[in-house]
This record gives C-alpha cells, sequence and structure tokens, in this order.
C-alpha cells in the first residue's frame, strides 16, 4: 500500500472508532496500518487506549512488548510479556519473548529459565533450541551451544541459523573440518550468501589449505555485496600464504572502497611493519589517525614502529600520547614508564661516555 491508501484506510478506521468506541477490532486495524507507515508512537498510543478496554487483550500486550524490545527499552517489554504471561500462562509464546528479552540483558539464568518454560509447552519448535543454544554461545559456552544448535538441526536439518552458528561454534572449539562441513552444507543451500563463502575461504586459511582458500575468496568476492571485509580477509590470508605484494593491493583496494574507514588503513600498516617497510607503515598509520584521532591503540602501533626504527624519541611521544588517551590503562601506562627509564639509561650511559 501507498501512503495515500494507508491514510485513507487510518481516516476510514477513525470514523468506525467514533461510532463504535468499544469494538477492540478497529484498534488493532488502526494499530496495523500506524505500523505499515511507521508510526510506532502512535501504535503504541493505540495500543495502551485499547487496553484501557481490554486490559487482557493478548495479541495488543505482545505486541506492544515486541515494540519495545526492537527499540531495546527491555524493562519496557519486560512489563508487557509479563502481563501477557498472567492472562494466558501456557501460551508459549510469551515464555520465548521474556527469554528472549532476559537474553539481551544479558541476564542467562532467567532467559534460560523461560527459554525452559518455553519447551514445557512447546518442545518441537527448533527457534527455542536455536535461542538457548545462541545464549550459551554467547555466554562462551561452546560445548553447550553446539549440543542445542544439533537439536535445532535435529527437527530442522536445513536450519540457516543453527548450520552457521553450528560452524562458528565448531572453528572456536578448533574443530575446522566440522565447521567446514557446516559452512559448505549453508553454502549448498544458499550458495548467494557472500558471509558463508567467507568463512569457508577463512577456514581453510587456518588448515592451509592455499589453493581452495584462494578460490573461495574469489567466489566470495564475485558475489553481490560490499567488498571491503572480503577484500581484508583475503589479504590477511595472502599475508600468512607469504603472498605479500598480492596482499598489499588487496589492503589498497579495500581502502579505495571505504576510505574513511580505519581498518584497512591499520592491517596494511601492520604488514608494512613486518616487513620493516617503516616509511611506507607510518604512513598507513597517519592515515588512520586522521580518521580515528582519539583511538590509543594507533598511538602505541606508531610507538612501536619508532621504537623498530630506532626513534625513542619519536616511540615516547606515542606511547605518551596514548597513555594520555586511556589514563586508567595500566598497559599503557607501565610500557610508556618502562621505554622511558630505558631512554634516561641509555642517555646516562651516552653522558658517561662522553
Amino acid at each position: 500500500m501507498d501512503k495515500k491508501e494507508i491514510d485513507k484506510a487510518i481516516q476510514q478506521i477513525v470514523l468506525k472508532m467514533a461510532i463504535e468506541p468499544s469494538n477492540t477490532a478497529n484498534y488493532h486495524d488502526l494499530a496495523k496500518y500506524y505500523a505499515l507507515d511507521n508510526q510506532y508512537e502512535k501504535v503504541i498510543s493505540v495500543y495502551e487506549s485499547l487496553l484501557d478496554i481490554d486490559p487482557k487483550d493478548m495479541q495488543a500486550l505482545l505486541n506492544l512488548g515486541s515494540i519495545w524490545f526492537y527499540a531495546k527499552e527491555y524493562r519496557k517489554a519486560l512489563k508487557y510479556f509479563n502481563d501477557a504471561m498472567l492472562v494466558n500462562p501456557s501460551d508459549y509464546m510469551v515464555y520465548f519473548n521474556l527469554g528472549n528479552t532476559y537474553a539481551e540483558m544479558k541476564n542467562f539464568s532467567k532467559a534460560l529459565h523461560f527459554y525452559s518454560r518455553t519447551l514445557d509447552f512447546n518442545s518441537k519448535e527448533p527457534e527455542v533450541y536455536n535461542a538457548i543454544a545462541l545464549l550459551y554461545h554467547d555466554f562462551e559456552d561452546f560445548v553447550e551451544a553446539r549440543a542445542y544448535y544439533e537439536k535445532t538441526l535435529s527437527i530442522d536439518p536445513n536450519n540457516l541459523t543453527a548450520l552457521i552458528d553450528l560452524g562458528n561454534v565448531s572453528y572456536k572449539l578448533f574443530d575446522y573440518d566440522g565447521a567446514l562441513d557446516y559452512y559448505k552444507k549453508v553454502f549448498e543451500l544458499a550458495p548467494d550468501n557472500k558471509t558463508v563463502a567467507l568463512c569457508i575461504a577463512n577456514t581453510l586459511a587456518v588448515k592451509k589449505d592455499k589453493e581452495e582458500c584462494y578460490k573461495y575468496f574469489d567466489k566470495a568476492i564475485a558475489l553481490n555485496g560490499d567488498n571491503y571485509k572480503a577484500y581484508i580477509c583475503y589479504a590477511i590470508a595472502k599475508s600468512d600464504f607469504k603472498d605479500f605484494d598480492e596482499a598489499i593491493e588487496l589492503y589498497k583496494k579495500a581502502i579505495e572502497l571505504q576510505p574513511a574507514e580505519a581498518n584497512a588503513y591499520i592491517l596494511l600498516g601492520n604488514l608494512y611493519s613486518n616487513l620493516k617497510m617503516f616509511k611506507e607503515a607510518e604512513q598507513q598509520y597517519k592515515e588512520a589517525l586522521k580518521i580515528n584521532k582519539l583511538d590509543p591503540s594507533i598511538y602505541v602501533l606508531m610507538a612501536n614502529l619508532c621504537f623498530m626504527n630506532n626513534e625513542p624519541e619519536r616511540a615516547l611521544y606515542s606511547y605518551r600520547a596514548a597513555e594520555h588517551l586511556r589514563p586508567e590503562n595500566d598497559e599503557y601506562k607501565l610500557v610508556f614508564i618502562q621505554v622511558l627509564e630505558d631512554y634516561i639509561e641509555e642517555a646516562r650511559k651516552g653522558d658517561l661516555v662522553a
């Protein structure tokens, strides 16, 4: 529907509401059209008016909870989901929404409790097992996460989300062969998935399979979508396989795509630094600092570069800048103090020799 059609429908429903102010169906219709027009403040207002008429309207309670959930107003979302639970304590979606909300609030125990309650009412819903797996995944319990992803796949073997996440968990558990199996299954089901092609390529890089790795990076780059991340990942792999000239060109391609992003400059600077091309490395770090002037980690990289290039005064300046930006960071402070002490000691030795 276009804007004119939505406005006309809204006007018609408002007239109906004037005639039948207690007909809750009209409120639901009005909220629907306001939502189509992205007027969510009005959607909220309509549902709240509806609840004044019928405080036990489940759809209104669930929809209000969902609106606040997606707005990241989790405590407001909990209020409506809890009210819905009191109205219908047998509705598994209420418990699922409560679990999702507590998961976003990083409350592991309550999220798990409500996901478990969801399963009490619906033990065959794969997305519940997927949500539990993701909960464990977020809290870095990868073994439990893998078990629940596998449970998801036992119900829905082609669940793309579970397959991708199971690949990610397997990768984190250093099961690279398992990760490849899951990623490749996703790629068979969704051959236009650029992210999965990159996952396959990165995993092959870890397995030191240069030929296959490069093949999948080329596939990823050929697929529709932004290639900034693809160029960077490919460049890292090229560096690992010591194809340094090609890696440099890939970093430059990434920079051409997104010149206002600092990451490619930093990584290219690191590569130049490792190759002892200090002048070129410094130029990349300077470009990164133009973008992120307050990033202390870039000053540390610049300091390390100066230190390796036997420029202690400049190294001290950059270490001091990093420490000044993050005075609470003990690591920056200790490095600065150590380098300063070493510099003073060397200077004293020079005075003694003179």
